[in-house]
């Protein structure tokens, strides 16, 4: 499976530690970061870009607490980011609201959480059916 990563500054390094777990783990990673973007705007928006131009399933962003990237990211149509704390979102939003991203927060997770939400969400599929419909009318909205 390929993931796009992205981080601004102060995701960087959280970023760096998830990329060697995902490539330790056979998933092709996809930077749009390799050296720290200077703001979450920046970063997110170029993994939104690559996730929706490249049609890659999956993706997750990094900053400081995660609210920035998936702010940024959901203002682009079509694109659907949860900012993501613990591993029952990372698996519900997946499954019941399709996310194409996450945002984790390096100030707020620590290195092992993020491996555990990480594998959470890419773990999971989109249920589709009923949820389906939820997603339809935000995509109305934008």
């Amino acid at each position: 499976m390929k993931v796009v990563v992205g981080a601004d500054k102060a995701g960087f390094d959280l970023k760096e530690k998830v990329k060697t777990y995902l490539k330790g783990h056979d998933y092709e990673v996809v930077d749009v970061s390799e050296t720290p973007q200077a703001d979450f705007v920046d970063s997110s928006l170029a993994v939104t870009d690559k996730v929706l131009n490249d049609k890659i399933e999956k993706a997750i962003m990094f900053d400081e607490y995660g609210v920035g990237s998936a702010m940024a990211s959901n203002k682009v149509k079509g694109m659907v980011t949860a900012n993501v704390v613990e591993e029952n979102t990372a698996h519900m939003t997946a499954m019941h609201n399709g996310a194409k991203a996450i945002a984790i927060g390096a100030g707020v997770v620590g290195e092992k959480l993020a491996y555990n939400i990480v594998q959470y969400y890419l773990d999971t599929e989109y249920a589709g059916g009923r949820h389906q419909i939820r997603l339809d009318m935000l995509n109305k909205m934008i």
